[in-house]
């Protein structure tokens, strides 16, 4: 069987799966948390799978060769302690308030008007982070047809084949397609950089080599401005992807309230430890074909990794590397596509009409095909991006306009609707301001819009409103009448 011949049958039986999945689905639930009952293997891998896409095998190598360690602390590094944080600090809290998506948070704790505006930020997020998966399934089949399919052919085809299985399982196909990816990934290219090691001659001339080009500074120059941008990247993943429906998802999937908390860490820390990998993989390459890797550093690092697999291993590795390279790619295309439907459905259609719970069901998968056609529409009309520079763009909408209503909300009883408010205008226009004016090359807008946001929040929650001081009014009027007793009738 030839290698694409391979392909064709994992994809097919990914859509298996996805089709076995949709017996499960008898509501919304259950399409959108898999009524809440996957064990902790389960939410580990998930979390590990949805994080280890397109960006982890293709963008992070790229930029890991291209400027260090320090030009990774997006990611990884931020995408990893996101996770984390999520299972330390938010995962019991928003487990025991058994909601379906993020945005009915919003919604309990500051109303229908925050949360509107929320799940529109959150959705609106989505598009950069699944166009850059669609965009490397195109290059996927790009490359495995020998070019016979355009990258733009093979973007139609890989979302295609995502929506297929995703439409009819929901979060049920997701997390077991999820669980047999995470397998794939892990051994897949585990033996890879055993391969790639091989060739080169040896793990330690790999890492001498990444070395001696200084690759493992971590941090930036001891610059004001080197310092700001270094920690906005930081931030943008770490905080942009916590006020998220796919992380939030993989928490209310879980059966329990400790495996809502342990998954998220435990899948962090796995994702963390195992970027890694490709990144060697990527090093490896300018130890064995220097020229082409150069050339190819030049004109589309993200081809250095296929190319090193392409020309210089045996056809079962060849069949292996992109088994694990699709299930990277697919894992994370299909809950980047179902997160932001079912905040569209619950927290902004919902609001607009009354649906039954077959009706949310049904319009569930409506939006999925609506929204995944956007995307498509997306991946070509950006053609050329950089999938890490894709991904990146995503999260900065729900740092600057989300991420302090949902802390704040969670863990300070004062926080107000008015003071969600002025942290997402304050946080939204900062940012907006910054990124379309020169000022932004001297500030960053995402760590701005942040700071900015928090000081909208505080400030918004403790100044008075109209609504505050009539409350305070009336219960002031209750407690006298209450101290003062009954009164006498005339």
């Amino acid at each position: 069987m030839t290698l694409i011949g391979f392909v064709v049958l994992y994809l097919l039986v990914s859509v298996v799966i996805g089709l076995y999945a949709a017996t499960r689905v008898k509501n919304t639930a259950d399409y959108a948390v898999a009524g809440r009952s996957l064990p902790l293997f389960m939410v580990v891998t998930t979390t590990f799978a949805t994080w280890f896409g397109s960006e982890t095998v293709l963008g992070v190598p790229a930029k890991f060769i291209d400027g260090g360690l320090e030009s990774t602390v997006e990611d990884p590094f931020g995408a990893a302690f996101c996770l984390i944080f999520v299972g330390m600090f938010f995962a019991a809290r928003l487990y025991r308030m058994k909601l379906l998506t993020i945005g009915d948070f919003y919604r309990q704790r500051y109303g229908r008007g925050v949360e509107i505006f929320s799940a529109l930020v959150i959705a609106v997020s989505y598009l950069g982070w699944v166009a850059a998966q669609i965009t490397a399934l195109g290059l996927v089949f790009h490359l495995l047809s020998g070019e016979a399919i355009s990258t733009v052919q093979g973007m139609a085809i890989g979302t295609a084949v995502v929506l297929t299985y995703t439409v009819f399982g929901g979060m049920w196909s997701v997390a077991l397609n999820d669980f047999l990816q995470m397998l794939i990934i892990v051994v897949g290219l585990s033996l890879i950089a055993w391969f790639a090691a091989d060739l080169a001659g040896g793990a330690d001339k790999v890492i001498a080599h990444a070395s001696a080009k200084e690759m493992f500074d971590f941090f930036p120059e001891p610059t004001l401005h080197a310092w700001l941008f270094w920690l906005s990247a930081a931030v943008t993943i770490m905080i942009g992807s916590i006020p998220q429906q796919d992380v939030f998802q993989r928490v209310m999937a879980a059966n329990s309230e400790r495996n809502a908390v342990r998954g998220p860490i435990l899948g962090g820390a796995a994702y963390l430890l195992f970027a890694a990998v490709p990144m060697f993989i990527g090093v490896a390459a300018f130890v064995v074909m220097p020229q082409a890797a150069e050339t190819l550093l030049a004109e589309d690092a993200q081809k250095i990794l296929p190319t090193l697999v392409m020309e210089h291993m045996p056809m079962w590795l060849k069949v292996v590397f992109f088994g694990a390279l699709l299930s990277a790619i697919m894992s994370t295309a299909s809950a980047t596509l179902l997160a932001p439907t079912t905040t569209f459905v619950q927290n902004i259609l919902k609001n607009a009409m009354s649906l039954t719970d077959r009706a949310e069901l049904r319009a569930m998968r409506i939006t999925l095909v609506v929204f995944a056609a956007c995307v498509l529409a997306y991946s070509i009309r950006m053609e050329g991006t950089p999938i890490y520079e894709l991904v990146a763009m995503a999260y900065q909408f729900p740092v600057v306009g989300a991420f302090w209503p949902l802390v704040l909300g969670l863990y300070w009883e004062r926080s107000t609707t008015q003071g969600a408010v002025w942290s997402i205008v304050l946080g939204m226009s900062t940012w907006a301001l910054l990124s379309a004016t020169p000022l932004g090359e001297q500030i960053p807008s995402v760590l701005a819009g942040l700071i900015m946001a928090g000081i909208g929040m505080v400030a918004g929650s403790l100044l008075p409103t109209a609504g505050n001081r009539a409350h305070r009014e009336h219960r002031a009027s209750h407690l006298r009448h209450r101290h003062a007793g009954p009164q006498p009738h005339g």
